[in-house]
Parts: C-alpha cells; sequence; structure tokens
C-alpha cells in the first residue's frame, strides 16, 4: 500500500508524527518503485544557476562519518586534561620505563597499551549499539521519556564535576582489573588499559554516553567510529608518552587548572542537558521550554561559567586564585561575549551560530519577535486556511492533500519539505539558508510549502490507522501521521533523514531536479540554485 493511497481514502487535515524505520527500510521498495527510486537516486542532480548538473560533492553518509569522528576526537582530547585521565600520564610512563629493559621493548609495549584502550572503547559501542540495536538507539534519540532521562543524568553529571559529590565505578572493578594488570606481558597491559578506562569513568563516561547516542542516531557504522575517533585521541598520548618518556618534560604540572577544567565541563554538560530536555518539549509539544526560556537559562549558565573563569566564584575542590592566568581571563572573555551574542535572540535574533540548539523561532512565546516584527513579516492575505506558521515567519501546510490542492489553484509548484522538531539540521538550514537573501522570496512568494514531521506525537484518526508492508515484508501499523509521513519518505523516496526537499507540480508529480538536502545544499547557493531550477521546471 502505497502513502498516496493512503490520501485518497481519506484526504482529511492531519497533524504529523514519529516513527522510525530500520535501516532495512532504506534500501527496498515496491516491485515498481524500486525501480523509479533507484533511478531517482541514480540520476538526483545538483543544479548551477543556468540549470547544468554540476558534479558530486561525495557521499552524504562518509561526510557525515568524518564529522562524527572528528567531535570524538575533539571530545576524547577534552577528556585527557580532566582529573582523572590526566595525572594517570606520567603513572604509565613510569610502569612502562620501569617494566622495559629496552627502548625497543618500551615503544612496542606503548603500541599494545594504546591499541588495548582503543579496543576497549570501541568494543564498549559495539555492544551498547548491539545489546539496544542502531535503529532502536535512533529511536530513543527521539524519545520523549529517554530525552528526559537523559536530561536527569546530565544535571547529575553536572553537579558532579562541579564538585557536589563524585560519580565511581566500584571499587572492586578497578582493583579486579588492577591485578590482572601485574601479570605482565600483553594481557597484562591490557588490563592496565581496562584499569584506566575503569578508574577514569567519573571524567569519560558522560562524554561517551552523550558521543553514543548522537553516534547511534546516525545508525550504520557511526557508533564504531565515534568510539574510535575517541580512544584514539585518549591513547595517542599514552603511547606516545610511554614510548618516548623524554617527552613528559613538556606537559604543564599537575594542579588547580585540571579540577577548573572539570568544573567548566560540567557547566557545559548543564547547558548541553537543556538541549535534551527541550527535545522531548518540542516532542510532547507541551511549550514549557520554548526559545525565549530555553535562551534565558543558557544566558544564566552562561554568565555564572564567565564568573567562575573571573575567579568571582570559587567551588567545592577550587584552589585560591591570586592571579588570574592569560588562558583563564582569554576563555572568561570569550564566553561573556558569548552572553551578549546570545542576548538579542531573546527578541527574534536568528543565532545562526546555534541555530541547533535552541527551539526554532515558531515555537517561542512571541513566534514574530517582540513588538511583531520578524526577519520575513508576512501579509494578512498569506494566512490562507489550513496553514501555520513556519520557519522565517513563512506560511506552510502540515497536510499533504490541502498544500496539494492549494498549489494546483494558486498555479505554484509544491515544496515538499520532510523534517522534524529534533532535527538538528533542518535547524540549521532553516536558520541559515532559508533566510538568505533570494532564498526567502522565492520560499514566500514562488513555491507552496508543506512541512511534513516525523517526530510528532499525535495520532490518526482510528479510521486511517492501517497496517502496511514493507517491501522486506516488515509489516507496521500507521498509527500517527508521523508514521504516514515518515512511510511516504522511506516508500518513494528510499531515505529516512531529514530534511530532505522535493518540488512537485500541482499533480503531485515530481519535478525532474532531484531532491535537496543538508549534505549537498547547506550553501546558500546550492540551494538556491536548485530552488531556481525547480521554477524554471514547473514553467
Amino acid at each position: 500500500m502505497k502513502v498516496s493511497d493512503l490520501d485518497e481514502k481519506k484526504p482529511e487535515e492531519t497533524e504529523e508524527a514519529h516513527l522510525i524505520i530500520d535501516e532495512s527500510d532504506e534500501n527496498v521498495s515496491n516491485n515498481d518503485d524500486a525501480k523509479s527510486n533507484e533511478s531517482k537516486a541514480e540520476e538526483e542532480p545538483v543544479f548551477t544557476e543556468s540549470g547544468e548538473k554540476k558534479e558530486s560533492k561525495g557521499d552524504p553518509a562518509d561526510r557525515s562519518l568524518w564529522w562524527i569522528f572528528a567531535v570524538a576526537f575533539g571530545s576524547g582530547l577534552v577528556a585527557l586534561v580532566t582529573p582523572c585521565v590526566f595525572p594517570m600520564i606520567p603513572m604509565t610512563v613510569s610502569f612502562f620505563t620501569k617494566q622495559s629493559k629496552t627502548k625497543k621493548q618500551g615503544v612496542s609495549n606503548a603500541i599494545k597499551y594504546g591499541v588495548s584502550i582503543i579496543v576497549i572503547y570501541i568494543v564498549l559501542g559495539t555492544v551498547v549499539t548491539g545489546v539496544f540495536g542502531a535503529s532502536a538507539l535512533n529511536e530513543m534519540s527521539t524519545n520523549p521519556t529517554f530525552n528526559i532521562i537523559f536530561f536527569v543524568l546530565l544535571v547529575v553529571f553536572a553537579v558532579s564535576f562541579m564538585g557536589a559529590f563524585e560519580i565511581r565505578l566500584p571499587s572492586s572493578w578497578a582493583n579486579k582489573a588492577d591485578a590482572k594488570a601485574d601479570k605482565g606481558g600483553f594481557i597484562g597491559i591490557f588490563f592496565m588499559a581496562l584499569a584506566l578506562a575503569l578508574v577514569s569513568f567519573s571524567c569519560t563516561g558522560p562524554i561517551v554516553g552523550i558521543l553514543l547516542v548522537q553516534a547511534a542516531s546516525e545508525g550504520g557504522m557511526a557508533p564504531f567510529i565515534g568510539m574510535f575517533g575517541f580512544s584514539l585521541a585518549l591513547a595517542l598520548p599514552f603511547a606516545l608518552f610511554a614510548a618516548f618518556p623524554g617527552w613528559m618534560n613538556t606537559l604543564p604540572k599537575s594542579g588547580g587548572w585540571l579540577n577548573a577544567v572539570k568544573v567548566v565541563l560540567g557547566f557545559l554538560e548543564l547547558a548541553l542537558a537543556f538541549k535534551f530536555l527541550s527535545n522531548a518539549d518540542l516532542a510532547l509539544q507541551t511549550h514549557w521550554l520554548e526559545r525565549e526560556v530555553f535562551l534565558a537559562i543558557w544566558i544564566g549558565i552562561f554568565i555564572v561559567l564567565a564568573l567562575y573563569l573571573f575567579g568571582k566564584i570559587r567551588l567545592p575542590h577550587d584552589s585560591p586564585i591570586e592571579k588570574l592566568s592569560v588562558g583563564r581571563t582569554l576563555f572568561g572573555t570569550t564566553v561573556l561575549i558569548f552572553v551578549i551574542y546570545l542576548i538579542p535572540g531573546m527578541w527574534g535574533a536568528p543565532l545562526k551560530i546555534i541555530s541547533a540548539f535552541p527551539p526554532p523561532m515558531s515555537y517561542s512565546e512571541s513566534p514574530l519577535g517582540f513588538g511583531g516584527g520578524g526577519a520575513a513579516p508576512v501579509a494578512k492575505g498569506d494566512f490562507v486556511e489550513g496553514t501555520h506558521l513556519g520557519p522565517q515567519n513563512i506560511m506552510v501546510f502540515h497536510d499533504y492533500d490541502k498544500a496539494l490542492a492549494h498549489a494546483k489553484k494558486v498555479d505554484k509548484p509544491l515544496f515538499v519539505d520532510f523534517t522534524g522538531h529534533n532535527c538538528v539540521n533542518c535547524r540549521k538550514m532553516e536558520q541559515s539558508v532559508w533566510g538568505e537573501p533570494g532564498i526567502i522570496d522565492i520560499l514566500r512568494d514562488d513555491v507552496v510549502i508543506v512541512s511534513l514531521y516525523v517526530d510528532e506525537r499525535i495520532e490518526l484518526p482510528e479510521e486511517e490507522k492501517v497496517t502496511v508492508t514493507f517491501p522486506n515484508g516488515r509489516e507496521k501499523d500507521l498509527k500517527t501521521t508521523g508514521d504516514k509521513n515518515m512511510y511516504r519518505q522511506v516508500s518513494e523516496y528510499q531515505v529516512t533523514a531529514q530534511p530532505y526537499y522535493i518540488m512537485q507540480n500541482g499533480e503531485g508529480v515530481d519535478l525532474n531536479i532531484g531532491s535537496a538536502d543538508y549534505e549537498n545544499h547547506r550553501n546558500p547557493e546550492d540551494f538556491k540554485a536548485w530552488l531556481e531550477a525547480g521554477l524554471k521546471a514547473y514553467k
């Protein structure tokens, strides 16, 4: 059964909801649809303003994995300078210096130690993904209950980082691993690496947890790549300093700065925690944490962080500050500048740098900005029945059938926007690309937009709840319009990622310009060229 068949049964206005399709569903379609969809994927072009096809920029999945690796590697470097990990470096170097009879043996043992750290974290990521499944973790990442639980966990970890208490794994685990390390040989080195992972858990645990959730939401190889990047950054310094002990003289001495690093991470985790609470609020549409409230919380958190860095606030375990270091002063100033940047967002500024974090402008106490202002004011005549205020103050439909009927009536192409409330890249496109000169005019005046959300949780009417069978044989109950929207995207385009844009004529037939997405069209010029190609094809 196709989504179009469902539409023909009952073309009533509906709201969108949530569905996660197994990875296997991405590569399947009906017998006839499979061929057409495959040809779409193969022929899908990116156009220049003249309508000529541009060369492919590479596989979006590959770029996404590289991004995950880079973020994970950076997170590993941050974990390296926490109080739980940094002091372990000289201890490790001392161990290998004493145990190795020759320099060659020392280098060999150092390599084994680094590889052991990498293996331990990769196995962790593989086990977590294997137990829950990539698609299950993906679904969890947009689930309100999971986001609330993760919010609470991050707040607990943040308070722990600030010095209220310390979270440790059972000491018996570390003791047993340490005892095994005394046996020597590769097994001993491996258990020494395991002891490091266990002892440093109170600092690395929150970072690893966030990485796993974000990587697992990408599915596929992402959890493996994420854990590899994190563990590589963690392992390299240990292995290098163990192989070349003389480099130890270049390291700064342990001291109060390590606790300051941990406290700063605590503030950052506290700020990030509210992103997960916002995800839950958006999914449930409770409007408890609207854009202004979210920004006010962030402004408060970062003001306190700036005061801490300038030495105006002291927390438990902090050493007395006689003079501010240059680094601390510069970082405190940077945080203060960030706070000043956030403040105009309370009055409707787009805040493009952090557009992926706060709720969208349409999810605020004053969607048009205080005093009725906004980036793109709409005229009274633009309020068509069935439309809602969308990104950049553009009126959009949420019901495909009504949008298609209106597009045919006004003789404009239909811009189909597969999106999600918790879609980070959707917010980036809407804030950083949709509002650009030349683009916003097309979206507001020359097309009819229908935004089909895939993570809204409003049920379909009972008569529209049906069971569909994917070509791989798996059955799925369509309980919400979000289920229906995701099924439309997967069955017709073999794509589960958002944002995903299509342009159609008044009959619901795709224009021959391919699709647009975040990976290939995050550059405003590319997105504008695609829109103009659509307008040209429609004429």
